[in-house]
């Protein structure tokens, strides 16, 4: 089988990445095309990943029109020539317009419900909608839930591995690991939302608890470069695995320190002054369900949880027990991938059928 999968942000790269392999060790051919975003490129190249790039990043509203119009003919254009027998993306319009153009099917992860342009542009094309199971909105009879998140594609055991030489650089074992992400604000799904307002007070705050370090998709302040991660992209699980707190504006990585067993705290909120994670089903189970998560609308109330959370000298442990039950509860999901897109479309009719039968929606 013929499949085209695009990549549109860095987190698209770690989803599919284990997947990938996989149905290429099982004789499928797979053609990737990608958006040139923050370190797409190197995570593609570090996994050793062949790639075509089709569309740039930008920032105006202007630019994003034209660059939607190009990528959708440029993919076209690609399928065309490729004669794909399937096309993958995560919240993806693309793939599904140009599926729906060539008449072959359309696979399309998401776990944004608040993408609320993307999933307009996308869902009435999409063939398949998967989310994870505790996604708010109910999409339909094109909806397929699974029982895990995004996330748990390459961070779960049967493929992730910390790295304990990210450690190398800290002068002593006892420095205490703070992330902070900072991110552009330049997403579709990020207009009119707010963040961290004042970042130097922000961070000065934390540096009185542990070694701040910040991972950010844009330029920062002169007085904050010296704080930002140096270390390769794919090494960034690795740090969040052994760090004792993440804070910060990013939910894919926010997410992520909460599957790793790290304390995480995400600074978000809609221009009425609401909590975006409030919005989000798999923020609201990592918090409600398995205490790993917490969500604020702004810095103060983050740094006053982030501040209990470092005092706490316990704090990690308790995470990383969180984490195994967390782990004893959810799949595989690379592995439901894999079969899931193999066995298409006899495994969406197997789910439609149970579901039926059952009346559980969940694989």
């Amino acid at each position: 089988m013929k499949i085209l999968i695009n990549i549109g942000h860095p987190a698209h790269v770690h989803l599919f990445k284990n997947m990938i392999k996989n149905l290429e060790e099982k004789g499928n051919i797979i053609k990737i095309v990608t958006r040139d975003k923050d370190v797409t490129l190197e995570l593609l190249n570090a996994y050793g990943l062949e790639y075509e790039v089709i569309s740039g990043y930008y920032n105006t509203i202007h630019g994003k029109i034209y660059d939607f119009i190009k990528t959708d003919l440029k993919l076209l254009k690609i399928a065309i020539e490729s004669k794909p027998d399937m096309l993958i993306g995560v919240g993806d319009p693309y793939v599904a317009h140009v599926g729906k153009l060539v008449g072959k099917p359309s696979i399309v992860f998401t776990d944004t419900e608040d993408a609320k342009l993307a999933n307009v542009l996308t869902f009435p094309f999409a063939s398949v909608i998967c989310t994870p199971s505790c996604f708010k909105e109910d999409l339909g009879r094109k909806h397929v839930r699974y029982n895990g998140y995004h996330e748990l594609a390459y961070l779960h055991p049967n493929y992730f591995k910390p790295d304990e030489n990210v450690l190398d650089f800290l002068k002593s074992e006892n420095d205490r690991i703070i992330i902070v992400r900072f991110i552009s604000w330049s997403a579709s799904h990020d207009i009119g939302l707010r963040g961290i307002k004042s970042r130097t007070d922000f961070i000065r705050t934390l540096e009185n608890y542990g070694r701040v370090f910040i991972t950010s998709e844009g330029k920062l302040d002169k007085n904050l470069e010296k704080y930002r991660i140096t270390i390769p992209p794919e090494k960034i699980h690795s740090l969040l695995y052994y760090a004792d707190l993440y804070i910060g504006e990013g939910g894919t990585m926010a997410a992520e320190a909460a599957i790793l067993g790290t304390p995480s705290i995400h600074i978000e909120s809609t221009s009425k002054g609401i909590a975006t994670g409030e919005l989000s089903g798999n923020f609201i189970e990592l918090r409600d369900k398995y205490g790993l998560l917490y969500f604020y609308p702004d810095q103060n109330k983050a740094l006053e949880k982030a501040i209990e959370i470092l005092e706490n000298g316990n704090s990690k442990k308790e995470w990383q027990r969180k984490r195994e039950r967390l782990l004893s509860e959810k799949i595989d999901v690379t592995a439901w991938m894999t079969d899931f897109i193999e066995r298409y479309p006899d495994s969406f009719y197997e789910y439609m059928k149970r579901r039926r039968v059952s009346g559980k929606n969940v694989f």
